[in-house]
């Protein structure tokens, strides 16, 4: 399209990883298992807590908001699977907008999310006795509506600012998504500015909400006189921490630093993050609450001994109507 002597930019070329050209099908038999399994470990989760009584609490209410993990890969992992398997590397100017408001909307969520768990644990831990009225289902919906509904306004103005800036060219997004603020035909300053603005206040007030209930949580196990009672108390936090040490050390290094004027490789690298946090660490969340989450075991087992047992039933009940 040509406006004004200048041809604007309708449609861009995701490169994905050029070096690795010779590979593409493996990249995209990876990709697809990393999918199928982040899909299923999430349904898994949610299927679980919803089932079962016993997890009918706030902590795995809150684990259950993690399949917006599910839409965060879904935003991405298609479009990456395509661009290995076939030679459709293009993607709309709308296409581009629209992913990159989902994919940091959903990152804003999820990091209210688990800033959410870090304190949902305080409470547990600090104040036991006032816990069950301080966490009642009807805060635990508003606290999860307000993270989802606040992470999609909070990124309206960087989505805005991204918006009015004029692509006259190159139109190849060296990236398997879509960063799009270094194609701008101006200098993307006040976008910029926005986004480091929002990205650095979300992580920041989040990251600090989560370290000082952890240092409270801290400080409240040590006073615990019995060695189990502290090792019982350290095991509800072990999966949570993980996860933020995965998600927060990738995200950080991704929204704060500076990201105008890099190296080669440093593109790579920053390639190589970003798969980590929009692949990898989707995938590994329900790994890791699975194996740590003790009670989330005892319910997939009996879960699945519910449903061996109705099929047994099924089966014998066909083989006396057979008879």
């Amino acid at each position: 399209m040509i406006i004004s002597n200048k041809i604007i930019v309708i449609h861009f070329i995701i490169s994905g990883f050029p070096s690795l050209k010779n590979f593409q099908f493996l990249l995209f038999f990876v990709g697809l298992l990393i999918y199928v399994l982040t899909l299923n470990g999430h349904l898994i989760i949610i299927s679980i807590v919803y089932i079962d009584r016993h997890l009918h609490i706030p902590m795995y209410f809150f684990l259950s908001n993690f399949f917006l993990e599910i839409w965060y890969t879904s935003n991405i992992i298609p479009k990456m699977l395509e661009v290995f398997l076939t030679k459709n590397k293009y993607i709309t100017y709308t296409g581009c907008i629209a992913q990159l408001y989902f994919l940091i909307s959903f990152g804003i969520a999820e990091c209210f999310i688990v800033a959410i768990m870090a304190f949902d644990r305080y409470l547990a831990i600090c104040n036991p006795l006032r816990y069950q009225n301080l966490m009642n289902n009807n805060i635990c919906h508003q606290m999860a509506a307000c993270s989802w509904i606040g992470a999609f306004l909070i990124n309206i103005p960087p989505l805005v600012a991204l918006s009015r800036l004029p692509f006259c060219g190159p139109n190849e997004i060296n990236h398997f998504s879509s960063p799009l603020l270094k194609l701008s035909c101006v200098n993307p300053h006040e976008a910029e500015l926005f986004n480091f603005i929002v990205a650095t206040s979300v992580i920041v007030s989040s990251f600090s909400l989560i370290l000082v209930s952890y240092i409270l949580i801290i400080v409240t196990i040590l006073k615990i006189p019995s060695t189990t009672g502290r090792g019982k108390a350290f095991s509800t936090c072990g999966s949570h921490l993980a996860v933020v040490a995965i998600f927060y050390g990738t995200l950080m290094f991704m929204y704060v630093c500076p990201t105008s004027k890099t190296l080669n490789s440093s593109v790579i690298f920053n390639k190589i993050v970003s798969v980590f946090y929009t692949v990898v660490t989707p995938m590994l969340s329900p790994i890791i609450f699975c194996l740590r989450y003790k009670e989330v075991k005892k319910a997939l087992k009996r879960v699945i001994s519910r449903k061996h047992g109705l099929t047994m039933k099924q089966s014998c009940i066909r083989k006396e109507l057979m008879n």
